[in-house]
C-alpha cells in the first residue's frame, strides 16, 4: 500500500499512456497538418523510422565518430558463445560489460555482465539481438536533449537532465534489501534486483561502503532523474553542437552522456557517449520529481513541436514521410519486439 500510495501521488510513476494523454491530440493534429501519422521518420533521415521506432542501436553508434562511445559488438540471435567469446578477442571488450538488446525499450534487458557465465547465460535467453559494450568508466551520467533545424549551421541544448544511480550506502547492520526497503524509489526495483542478485542482498555493507545495484542512468530501473538544464552554458553547446553535426542527418535527439566533471565535459574532455536516441527521445528533465505533470506537458509539447517543424521542413527538402501501410509494419514489428523484451 504504501508503494502504491507512492505511485499514484507522484506522477513520474504514471503509465506511459497515462502520462501522454493531453500529447496525443497535439500529434493529431501534427498528423492532419501533414497528412501523415507517421511525419516523424523525416525528423532524422539517416536513422531508422527517424529513431522512432525499430531503430537499431548498433545502427546508431556506426553513424557516431568512434572516439564518442565505448567499444560495441553486435551479437546475433543464436550465436554461439564461443562465437561471442572470439567477438570478445578480437574487439577488445573486456568484463564486466554491458550487455543490452540491439533494439531496445526502456532500459529494460540491460545488464552488467561479470563473467563468461553470466553472458552464457543473457546469450542463450535473448530471443533478440544484443549488443556487448565496455563498461564506462565515468561516474556521472547526464542526458543532454540536443535541436537543430536543417536550416541551421549550428544546433542548440534545450534541456539536460542529472541522473543519480540505484545507490545504496551501507551502515554496518543493515543487509542490502533492508537498505533498499528504506527508499520507495529503490524498494520498487526490489523485486527485479532480488531476481538478478539473489542472495547477495543479504550481505551486510560496512558503515559508508557504497554498492551500485544498477550501474546505469535509467528512470525504469530505479536511477533519480533530475534537471540540470541550468548547466547549458555557450561552451556546453558548442562542444555538444561539434559532435552532433558529425552525425550525419541527426538534428533531434537525446544523447545520453557519461562524464567525470561538468567542466571537463563543457571541454570536451573524460567523457562517452551512452547511446544517442533519435525521435522517441524524452526531454527526460520533465522526470525531476520537484516538476509537476503541468510542466511536463508544456515540454513535451515543446519538443514535439520542435520535432515536427524539423520532419516538415525535411519533407519539403525531399525526404518522404512513411507511407501508412508501412508505418503500420513498422508498428507492430515495434510491439512484437517490445513484448520479447519485456518478457526477458
Amino acid at each position: 500500500m504504501k508503494l502504491l500510495l507512492h505511485k499514484i501521488f507522484h506522477w513520474e510513476y504514471w503509465p506511459f499512456q497515462v502520462v501522454y494523454i493531453p500529447i496525443y491530440f497535439l500529434w493529431g493534429y501534427y498528423a492532419i497538418r501533414a497528412k501523415s501519422l507517421f511525419f516523424f521518420n523525416a525528423s532524422n533521415p539517416s536513422i531508422k523510422n527517424g529513431g522512432f521506432i525499430m531503430e537499431s542501436k548498433k545502427a546508431i553508434y556506426n553513424l557516431i565518430p568512434q572516439q564518442y562511445y565505448p567499444k560495441t559488438e553486435l551479437v546475433k540471435e543464436g550465436t554461439s558463445i564461443a562465437e561471442i567469446e572470439s567477438q570478445l578477442e578480437q574487439s577488445g571488450i573486456q568484463f564486466p560489460l554491458i550487455a543490452k538488446p540491439d533494439i531496445g525499450l526502456r532500459g529494460s534487458g540491460v545488464k552488467k555482465i561479470n563473467s563468461i557465465t553470466e553472458l552464457n547465460q543473457y546469450a542463450q535467453k535473448a530471443n533478440f539481438d544484443f549488443l556487448l559494450q565496455d563498461l564506462i568508466p565515468y561516474e556521472n551520467e547526464v542526458g543532454i536533449f540536443y535541436v537543430r533545424y536543417p536550416n541551421e549551421n549550428k544546433g542548440r541544448i534545450t534541456g539536460i537532465v542529472s541522473k543519480e544511480f540505484l545507490i545504496v550506502v551501507g551502515d554496518g547492520i543493515s543487509t542490502i534489501e533492508t537498505l533498499i526497503k528504506k527508499n520507495p524509489r529503490f524498494e520498487l526495483q526490489l523485486a527485479t534486483l532480488q531476481k538478478e542478485y539473489g542472495t547477495q542482498l543479504l550481505e551486510v555493507l560496512k558503515i559508508g561502503e557504497k554498492r551500485n545495484l544498477v550501474p546505469y542512468g535509467n528512470h525504469a530501473r530505479g536511477a533519480k532523474f533530475i534537471d540540470g538544464s541550468h548547466w547549458i552554458s555557450p561552451k556546453l553547446e558548442a562542444t555538444i553542437d561539434a559532435i552532433c553535426v558529425q552525425i550525419p542527418e541527426f538534428f533531434f535527439g537525446r544523447l545520453d552522456v557519461m562524464y567525470t566533471t561538468m567542466e571537463e565535459l563543457e571541454s570536451g574532455k573524460n567523457f562517452a557517449i551512452v547511446e544517442l536516441n533519435g525521435a522517441a527521445s524524452e526531454p527526460t528533465h520533465i522526470y525531476d520529481p520537484v516538476h509537476s505533470v503541468f510542466f511536463a506537458w508544456k515540454e513535451l509539447a515543446r519538443h514535439i513541436t520542435y520535432m515536427y517543424e524539423i520532419s516538415l521542413l525535411n519533407n519539403k527538402k525531399g525526404v518522404p514521410f512513411l507511407s501508412h501501410k508501412e508505418g503500420m509494419k513498422e508498428y507492430r514489428m515495434h510491439l512484437a519486439q517490445s513484448q520479447k523484451i519485456v518478457n526477458f
